[in-house]
């Protein structure tokens, strides 16, 4: 899942990005509204958070001409505004949710997830399996033929997506774009390192290996 966040304030965006991926988001972040309106136009995401006091082009600025550009993407307003009549025009602008500063992280967290869902139209399961593989998505916990692997919060997240695209071959290009952000260097390796890792906890000392590497095209797990 990825998500962008536009917000000039460094603290703020430090405090959500950092709880996001270690949720299991890739994020994208825009310090003002002109580079967030670029990315959003140009970019695929999950859910959007926007604050409302940006340089150069304002929030609400933005949600307008994104919804005029026909982009859906749902959008959550992260504002210092608290009065009625400016969460208002917020939602009536075009935006999803609204949170107004200081906000627990728990409640954007929620707010982040239940927009994925409503948008998806589905209900996101706690577990994963495949085959003897099984992914406790709650606990941030995996087990294979029930003994625990421990995995750094990046290989979770590279797991999570392999195990959410069972059987079907995703590419070099895909894992970036869902996995980490958008401004990676499309030449490194680090998706081939991860993955070299991540086989040897998930695969070694099993007699059936997980992870296929499809030569030319990419990886599937099955």
């Amino acid at each position: 899942m990825r998500v962008l966040v536009v917000d000039d304030d460094d603290v703020i965006v430090s405090f959500v990005t950092k709880g996001l991926r270690e949720a299991g988001f890739a994020v994208d972040r825009a310090s003002d509204g002109e580079d967030g309106l670029h990315l959003a136009l140009n970019e695929s995401y999950d859910v959007m958070i926007v604050d409302i006091m940006l340089p150069k082009l304002d929030g609400l600025a933005l949600i307008t001409e994104l919804r005029a550009q026909k982009k859906n993407t749902p959008v959550i307003i992260l504002s210092a505004k608290r009065a009625v009549d400016d969460r208002v025009k917020g939602l009536q602008t075009g935006s999803d949710d609204y949170l107004t500063k200081p906000f627990a992280f728990s409640e954007l967290l929620a707010r982040v997830q239940a927009l994925i869902r409503r948008s998806t139209g589905s209900v996101d399961p706690t577990t994963l399996e495949v085959a003897d593989l099984r992914m406790d998505l709650l606990r941030r916990e995996v087990t294979r033929s029930g003994e625990k692997i421990d995995l750094q919060p990046r290989e979770f997240v590279l797991l999570e997506y392999l195990m959410r695209n069972a059987g079907r071959v995703v590419s070099k290009t895909m894992i970036m774009e869902h996995v980490w952000d958008y401004n990676f260097d499309p030449q490194t390796n680090v998706v081939e390192a991860r993955i070299s890792k991540l086989r040897d906890k998930i695969d070694r000392g099993f007699s059936t290996q997980l992870i296929e590497t499809v030569r030319g095209v990419g990886y599937v797990l099955r």
